[in-house]
């Protein structure tokens, strides 16, 4: 699996948070999941059966992936073994996702949102005040 080193002389990452994660080394598989459910209300109502995640379709829903059946060839040519990096700033991760530093052999990352606005009806704004 081995094919370049990887020398970063400095990481600096200020938040990580929602199932993400910061890899330094050389890893086999790496799989990234996280599912939200957001819910945004105009009037701070609660109904008691909020965060029921696996009801709607765009949670459970099966990804179909593209089967890949083309053949694919190349000859890489790699000079010089060692990937220098001098400095890394990030300001966030979120969401499954990772920082990876290092070779890989296998990626899965999946990130399901289910965004809910729920507006006052026309004539209600007032119950806001």
């Amino acid at each position: 699996m081995l094919k370049r080193l990887s020398n970063v002389d400095r990481v600096n990452v200020m938040v990580v948070t929602f199932s993400s994660v910061i890899q330094l080394g050389d890893s086999s598989i790496v799989n990234g999941l996280s599912h939200a459910l957001v819910v945004q209300r105009e009037a701070e109502i609660f109904y008691g059966n909020e965060g029921n995640l696996p009801s709607f379709p765009v949670i459970t829903r099966p990804i179909i992936l593209p089967s890949i059946d083309e053949r694919i060839s190349f000859r890489a040519h790699n000079p010089n073994p060692i990937i220098k990096v001098k400095k890394v700033d990030i300001i966030a991760i979120s969401n499954s996702s990772i920082l990876h530093v290092g070779n890989n052999q296998n990626v899965s990352m999946e990130a399901r949102v289910k965004h809910i606005r729920q507006l006052l009806t026309y004539g209600h704004e007032q119950e806001l005040l």
